[in-house]
């Protein structure tokens, strides 16, 4: 008898599957039963050593395309999952978390309203609200923050990612680029179970099967530090420009990888 039931279940549950055309030569359940281990906190006393630090990331950069990738780019992923309820994204007022957007100031940022003409006819005219929603194409670059220290219980430099925020560029009226700003912050470690669950266009080889958590705890993204923790808030292209400013940006990047390595003698 349970062996009938069990024979039935699985009639069932392949005609479930077929109902539906694979797209694909084999069914995918890897990633579906992965489970997102958590991070471990270390105690206060066991970090040596720290250091904020904030970064951008260009999506026009060959190894960033995945990031624009048009069927499943990371900012539809974050703001599905936000309408959805599934994940809460922050004012871009502050970096630190503090300021949760609303229903309403969800809807505001990632959606704009704009006036439009409508011809009625030959002389008459009539004024429309179009609503219009953020695409994807419209960001250009991310901006990460993220911690760097020293875990001494492991005796390893270690780093976690703390946040991310699609950046937009901002024009005058004259249509003059005149810089860009974050539309919102989404905290990375809240992100995980979302980002656990979408796949990242793997390139050369698309039975490698990676997720978005993957990428960013392997760190297969092309990077520059803009501003790093200081006294004054100053960010780098307050003090540097031109080559000046990537040159800083490359010394710190230096001086966090020679951290681990100068704490050691040989």
């Amino acid at each position: 008898m349970k062996k009938s039931i069990v024979f039935a279940a699985l009639i069932g549950a392949t005609l479930h599957l077929c109902a539906q055309p694979l797209d694909d030569i084999s069914f995918r359940s890897v990633v579906a039963e992965k489970p997102v281990l958590p991070y471990d906190v270390p105690h206060e006393r066991d970090i040596f050593w720290q250091k904020r630090v904030w970064r951008v990331l260009d999506v026009r950069e060959k190894i960033n395309l995945p990031f624009v990738y048009p069927k499943a780019p990371l900012f539809d992923i974050l703001t599905n999952a936000a309408l959805a309820g599934e994940l809460t994204l922050y004012s871009s007022e502050r970096d630190d978390f503090s300021l949760p957007l609303s229903t309403e100031e969800l809807n505001a940022t990632l959606f704009r309203k704009d006036t439009v003409d409508v011809v009625l006819d030959e002389y008459n005219t009539e004024m429309h609200i179009v609503e219009t929603a953020v695409n994807f194409e419209d960001v250009k670059r991310f901006r990460i923050k993220e911690m760097w220290y020293f875990d001494s219980k492991a005796s390893q430099l270690r780093v976690r990612i703390l946040g991310i925020a699609p950046l937009r560029e901002r024009y005058a009226e004259s249509g003059d680029f005149i810089g860009e700003s974050p539309l919102f912050w989404v905290h990375m470690p809240s992100a995980r179970e979302v980002l656990a669950r979408e796949m990242v266009f793997a390139e050369g080889n698309e039975a490698s099967r990676m997720t978005w958590e993957d990428l960013f705890e392997m760190r297969k993204f092309s990077s520059y530090i803009i501003k790093d923790g200081n006294v004054r808030d100053n960010r780098l292209q307050d003090l540097y420009s031109g080559n000046d400013l990537l040159l800083e940006s490359e010394k710190i990047d230096q001086r966090i990888f020679n951290y681990e390595h100068d704490l050691w003698s040989y």
